[in-house]
């Protein structure tokens, strides 16, 4: 593979030049730039005794702690750690029993889900079968416009089959929506809960009801929230170490990294790179890098402009000083990418299908006169584009300002945007905050142990292809691997849909890193891992 770990480069390089690249000086809390000596944590030291309470840092206040609408870091880091999935998400990216004790497939377009007994929600009442019914419904409902219907278009019905079974009709073959039984798709909530709370529910008045190690106990809006202990959690093993936890929201990067450093807050996920050096410094606690399933990329949200001949996509991807985008933004942790996908996630592939997936692609080396001509041919010279980004973290500061380098390197022209992080979540969900808006970045995690989910959301009139890109083979190769059972098998055809993609760019492909993790020193035990945003990783931290 052309694809070249950057850990030991020089940061700054090609043409991030100064002028063009602030994110080169230290920010958030000060900090170096030198490359960072790093490695992949699987776990940490098991805790040495239960502890009153710790504090976690979000950069940004959830959107929603409804199942249906949590499709955030900032949503499934809390969510994860009160509300269940029909199967759990573990930390290895392995999927395994949840709420439903077992599954069967007997027919090719039937998934039926043995409902686990003896399982309280946190108000005490009993999970049933009809509580399964009645979440996953939800799904189907145009009233409740889920932001994760797409894992459940192909679904027919969702009937109670037995007293604690339900069976999920299919309208064909569908391997995706088992998968995706591991993420907020498969959440279930009690059915009273639900229609008690109605419009409020999940917000920071109506809360969750769910049957996780944690309990909703209150949302302060625009400051915490705050989670107790299930005394009643039918999972032994994962019973909370903590009596509470508060999750407090802070969206400047510079307070959230000093309020780590003071140890007024005892971890967060997602760090800013830039200052890993100064909390490592700081001798409270330790940075941890874990599994990631996640791949930096710029949406392309408007192919009715310029970037809709891909002529001018290729052009500005080999324009990008990828590497050097990676020393700046991330010190180097990670490695560039010319796909959407980690290998992670092929766990389950064949040889032939990885190969394919990640030999046979084209490989995007910078090249900016090659570029310049096919911006010519396009004769699109002079062109603009808007460009959204937030303040969250410096690599959002990074690649704004890179993207605006390699534009006019080429002869485009960029206009940034900034906005707020709550408005930049809403990029993902709310079509009238993408209007007029050409590109923005996001680091796109997977819900689920295989790549065919990046590429289901990128099919013609799928909720998350923001740019509403249409290629009629790339839906026929992914909707064909969707019917296909065998992963090895399915591996081949999702790797044709990337070698698609990857010629098309209806995304470009950055880089990809792994998730990083600050853990103050009176706290240990979880597990660094992308999973964080469905396995209840809180109730696994104790006291050092």
């Amino acid at each position: 593979m052309n694809r070249t770990v950057v850990r030991g480069a020089a940061a700054c390089v090609g043409i991030l030049v100064a002028s063009a690249l602030a994110g080169c000086s230290p920010a958030a809390g000060g900090g170096s730039d030198e490359p960072l000596d790093w490695k992949l944590t699987t776990t940490t030291a098991a805790p040495s005794g239960d502890i009153d309470s710790f504090t976690f840092a979000s950069y940004a206040e959830p959107y929603s702690l409804d199942y249906a609408y949590a499709f955030d870091y900032a949503d499934n880091s809390v969510l994860a750690n009160v509300c269940e999935s029909l199967l759990r998400l573990n930390p290895d990216f392995s999927l395994s029993p949840g709420l439903a004790e077992s599954f069967a497939h007997p027919t090719p377009d039937t998934w039926v889900y043995t409902i686990r007994q003896g399982v309280t929600f946190h108000d005490g009442t009993s999970l049933t079968a009809a509580d399964v019914v009645a979440s996953m419904n939800r799904h189907l409902d145009p009233a409740v416009g889920s932001f994760w219907y797409s894992v459940y278009q192909n679904v027919a019905s969702i009937d109670q089959t037995g007293d604690d079974e339900v069976t999920v009709t299919m309208t064909g073959a569908d391997s995706q929506f088992n998968l995706g039984m591991g993420g907020s798709a498969g959440v279930i909530e009690s059915a009273a809960t639900l229609a008690e709370k109605g419009a409020d529910y999940g917000n920071s008045t109506g809360g969750v009801n769910c049957t996780g190690p944690f309990a909703f106990s209150g949302w302060e809006s625009g400051e915490s929230i705050t989670l107790t202990r299930y005394d009643g959690y039918w999972d032994k093993s994962l019973a909370a170490h903590s009596a509470e936890v508060n999750f407090v929201f802070m969206n400047d990067a510079t307070a959230r990294i000093n309020a780590l450093k003071s140890g007024s807050v005892d971890g967060s996920w997602m760090l800013p790179m830039e200052s890993v050096s100064t909390l490592e410094a700081s001798g409270r606690g330790d940075v941890l890098f874990g599994l990631n399933t996640a791949v930096g990329s710029l949406v392309v949200s408007d192919l009715e402009g310029p970037l809709g001949d891909v002529r001018v996509r290729k052009a500005l991807m080999l324009a990008m000083d990828r590497d050097g985008i990676l020393q700046a933004a991330y010190r180097g942790v990670g490695e560039s990418s010319d796909v959407l996908t980690t290998e992670s996630v092929w766990q389950d592939a064949s040889d032939a299908g990885r190969a394919a997936a990640f030999d046979d692609v084209t490989h995007y080396a910078k090249d900016v006169e090659e570029a310049k001509r096919l911006i010519a041919e396009a004769g699109a010279e002079g062109e603009e584009l808007t460009y959204v980004t937030a303040p969250i973290s410096n690599d959002f500061s990074v690649i704004s300002q890179a993207t605006v380098a390699a534009a006019q390197s080429i002869g485009l022209k960029v206009t940034v945007e900034t906005v707020t992080p709550n408005a930049y979540t809403a990029l993902f969900s709310d079509p009238s905050a993408r209007e007029g808006v050409d590109l923005f970045y996001t680091s796109w995690y997977l819900s689920s142990p295989d790549p065919l989910e990046m590429y289901s959301v990128l099919r013609t009139g799928d909720f998350s292809n923001y740019g509403d890109w249409s290629n009629p083979e790339f839906d026929a190769l992914v909707n064909e691997a969707v019917a296909v059972d065998d992963p090895a098998a399915r591996s081949e055809l999702t790797a044709k849909a990337q070698q698609i993609a990857n010629e098309e760019l209806p995304w470009l492909p950055l880089y990809q890193a792994p998730v990083s993790l600050y853990l103050g020193e009176r706290i240990t035990g979880v597990q660094p891992s992308v999973a964080f945003l469905y396995y209840p990783w809180a109730a696994t931290i104790g006291a050092r």
